[in-house]
């Protein structure tokens, strides 16, 4: 179960999806993205907050 509280492939995901919500936020085409690319990039932020305090 420990396998699943490691830090480094947990911080990958976090940073992809705060990646994700500042492309939502930086794209033209679509107005429902625009919109849930704050919640996506706060969600990152926390995911990551979380993760780091996982054992390395």
């Amino acid at each position: 179960m420990k396998r699943w509280f490691r830090r480094g492939p947990w911080e990958a995901v976090a940073s992809v999806v705060i990646g994700a919500g500042v492309l939502m936020l930086l794209q033209p085409f679509s107005i429902t993205l625009y919109t849930y690319s704050f919640v996506t990039t706060l969600a990152g932020v926390v995911l990551f907050t979380v993760v780091s305090k996982f054992p390395d």
